[in-house]
């Protein structure tokens, strides 16, 4: 084989290697602007190597997530999925178990997919009390543990005590935060790649 031959053929093969699978809520799908200005958006185009698909939907919930998943996983056979999912079963004041069995079953469907996993934690605001808080954020570490999974910090935790980059719901991040969170994700996917750890993890300015 040429060495023209060969670059073609590895072209080709990194061309259509499995994607990056983003399953969230409205935090991930571009919530109070367009598409293309969400942190999803700018992350595909901060690593072009890698085909990152969205399939965030805003309102969305563990168990809308796990209804979706199986459809998604056939559809785009990723090689990697980040789960971003809770916030709204928080808001809704849904069972901390009702949350862990629901990820754990998208944990165990993504890996049977061949797929490795990301698990974002997710927080809910104080006002719904310390024991409710510190339940739903334990299902995340568990979880994390139990499957030998990544946990990957909640994005939001630098982004919501800063007014300026949020939207006027005091919920959403705006457009002005968005690249700082696909800064602060990239290190995270770019080690989960290569079976490694990030060696920071980015601050939030």
């Amino acid at each position: 084989m040429g060495v023209t031959s060969l670059i073609l053929l590895c072209a080709t093969q990194f061309a259509h290697a499995n994607p990056i699978l983003i399953l969230g809520d409205s935090l991930s799908a571009s919530y109070g602007m367009e598409q293309d200005k969400g942190w999803v958006n700018l992350l595909s185009k901060k690593m072009p190597q890698q085909n990152i698909i969205n399939g965030s939907v805003s309102g969305e919930t563990s168990a809308g997530g796990l209804r979706r998943l199986p459809t998604l996983l056939e559809s785009t056979q990723p090689q990697l999925v980040l789960i971003e999912l809770g916030g709204n079963d928080g808001l809704r004041g849904f069972s901390p178990k009702q949350l862990k069995d629901n990820l754990t079953k998208m944990i165990q469907l993504s890996k049977q997919a061949d797929a490795k996993v990301i698990l974002s934690e997710v927080m809910v605001p104080p006002n719904y009390g310390p024991r409710y808080a510190n339940m739903f954020t334990q299902v995340y570490k568990t979880l994390a543990q139990e499957h030998e999974i990544t946990l990957m910090p909640f994005f939001m935790t630098e982004v919501a005590i800063h007014p300026e980059l949020m939207q006027a719901d005091g919920i959403h991040p705006n457009e002005q935060a968005q690249a700082q969170i696909a800064e602060f994700v990239k290190p995270w996917l770019e080690a989960a790649l290569a079976d490694t750890k990030p060696l920071t993890s980015v601050k939030l300015n």
